[in-house]
């Protein structure tokens, strides 16, 4: 051996040898103790790293529950819709991909790029409530991180026909208005979620798990006949639309069970198309606006006087000479009459008799029989926001204030809550409680006058619509109608607009067998006529006349029982 190759020999200190070999084993000892805590004792770490960039836990949208009228026909019911959404870490977006995908989505390129900007979200929407077709088109164009989710959208047959009674959801498929907010929690159902792995371009690969299973909403079938209604809309148009008013509003009851069989209001809106909405399109006028009843409130004022026995129809008061002072205040009748029987002081619509009547009552009494109408109390229809009206503790009462309640003016109420008050005398002195859902029976009702004080009014107004009455348009062929026309000036600034009214008409029919009690408003006429018996009356006429034809109702008067007035001035009317 040679010295250079002795020279070559290099030997290590042991102790250093020793060193490295027990470094070395303790990085592997690191290692296996490394991988022994995340693959078996803590192996959630790598799942959920994993889980980050595979899978998804995908919503499952809950079918909400159909809307029926009260023989099955659909007023609302909901159709599949897709949503596109985005994970913003995972797209990857080329620009020639990112126009296709803008002109598909209808949106510009930079409302794109804001919604993909931060990179931190795990979720966005790029577009929701695409059809099916538009949805697979995007999803044609395979780009990474973007996904498609099934939803559904309300879509509502009848249109701007039924928007107040059904109102609309959001884009969230949350009720916002009428029935849908109502009724939320019952039409809505729960949403479910399943656990998906997802390759790159979005496809699901593989259905890991279901974690929650959806449940369906439940149908609801409303009191609401959709013929019935379409026939109350289109008549309240042609009215509102010949008298040039601002607005106006009908409500069509079932006299016997309450339900309401027909609810319209103009203006109105296309729930299915609601880009330009505006709060005086979406007013639930028929129940959210209050109004001055005027002379339709003369019939409650004699039921109650005849409850007291101080009054029969056949009591004669003196209406001459057509005026009536109590302090500094007088109170006017539109055509002066001279002794009037109480049955005439409806039939002829005399405030100035209606005033005497009511200031021999005791205010409390009269206060507590407007109570128990309904006046001034929520009407507990079914609908959101409604008006409980307006009516003053009777204990800060004036003289004069009673006198013209009794005609209508300083009390306040909503045209569902008119109607109601008139199935008293539609029924034997019961007060019929409101439903919004079809019943199986007819409830019962709260008794506020005998019914042979309800039969005796029902009698006065069946002569408020025969010759010498406000109310001769309001006659249906082949049937006898019992109803009370009102006209009131409008308030304005703490008092009554001169030239500014509100026409009104409610009633009932058969007379001899009530089935139908309807109320309509019509605000604002301005084409000439503004009279209750003239505006509001043949609109009641056209729909009483079709509704009892729908239902089937035998008639209770000959064909040629309707006699209508040369001209408006043979009407007797009321302001």
């Amino acid at each position: 051996m040679t010295l250079a190759t002795t020279s070559l020999r290099v030997r290590l200190p042991l102790w250093r040898a020793r060193l490295l070999v027990i470094l070395l084993l303790l990085w592997f000892v690191a290692l296996l103790v490394r991988a022994l805590y995340l693959q078996v004792l803590n192996n959630d770490f790598l799942r959920e790293k994993g889980d980050a960039r595979y899978s998804r836990v995908i919503e499952l949208s809950a079918h909400r529950g159909m809307i029926t009228d009260r023989h099955g026909d659909p007023l609302a019911i909901s159709t599949p819709v897709e949503s596109i959404w985005a994970s913003p870490q995972d797209v990857e977006l080329k620009p020639g991909k990112a126009r296709e995908l803008a002109k598909l989505l209808s949106v510009s390129n930079a409302e794109i790029e804001k919604n993909l900007a931060d990179v931190n979200k795990e979720f966005v929407y790029l577009k929701r409530g695409l059809s099916p077709e538009q949805a697979k088109k995007v999803m044609d164009l395979a780009i990474p991180g973007v996904f498609l989710q099934r939803g559904y959208r309300r879509y509502y047959p009848a249109g701007e026909v039924t928007a107040h009674i059904l109102g609309f959801t959001n884009v969230d498929d949350i009720g916002q208005e009428g029935v849908e907010l109502t009724y939320q929690n019952w039409l809505a159902g729960q949403t479910g979620s399943r656990r998906v792995i997802k390759d790159r371009v979005g496809h699901i690969i593989e259905d890991v798990e279901s974690v929650k299973t959806p449940q369906e909403g439940r149908n609801l079938t409303l009191s609401i006949d959709r013929r019935i209604q379409y026939l109350a809309y289109r008549e309240l148009k042609a009215a509102v639309e010949a008298n040039k008013a601002k607005a106006g509003a009908i409500v069509v009851l079932d006299a016997r069970s309450g339900e309401i069989l027909a609810l319209a209001n103009l203006p109105t809106y296309n729930p299915n198309n609601r880009a330009k909405l505006d709060r005086n399109s979406t007013r639930n006028r028929s129940i959210t606006d209050i109004f001055e009843p005027g002379s339709t409130m003369k019939p409650i004022t004699v039921a109650a006087a005849l409850e007291t026995g101080k009054f029969k129809p056949s009591s004669m008061i003196d209406t001459a000479p057509g005026r009536f002072s109590i302090g500094a205040a007088t109170i006017h009748d539109a055509h002066p009459n001279g002794m009037l029987s109480v049955a005439q002081v409806i039939q002829k619509s005399s405030n100035v008799g209606a005033a005497k009547i009511a200031l021999t009552l005791e205010p409390e009494y009269l206060s507590q029989t407007f109570t128990k109408l309904g006046f001034g109390q929520l009407p507990h229809s079914g609908f959101p926001g409604e008006a409980s009206g307006k009516v003053r503790p009777y204990k800060t009462w004036r003289p004069i204030e009673q006198a013209t309640m009794s005609y209508g003016h300083g009390i306040s109420v909503s045209v569902l809550q008119l109607a109601r008050a008139y199935t008293v005398f539609a029924s034997a002195g019961e007060l019929k409680p409101l439903s919004l859902v079809k019943l199986e029976d007819d409830p019962a009702g709260e008794r506020v006058f005998s019914p042979s004080t309800a039969k005796e009014v029902r009698t006065m107004l069946e002569m408020a619509v025969q010759p010498g009455g406000t109310a001769l348009k309001a006659n249906t062929v082949g049937y006898r109608v019992a109803g009370k026309t009102g006209t009131a000036h409008k308030q304005e600034n703490h008092g009554y607009a001169a030239n500014r009214y509100i026409a009104s008409f409610v009633g009932f029919a058969p007379a001899s067998a009530p089935r139908l009690v309807i109320a309509v408003m019509v605000d604002e006429p301005n084409a000439g006529q503004y009279y209750g018996g003239a505006v509001a009356a043949p609109v009641f006429s056209s729909v009483m006349g079709g509704a009892l034809r729908m239902l089937s109702v035998p008639p209770d008067a000959p064909t040629n029982n309707t006699l209508l007035p040369n001209d408006v001035s043979d009407v007797q009317e009321e302001v």
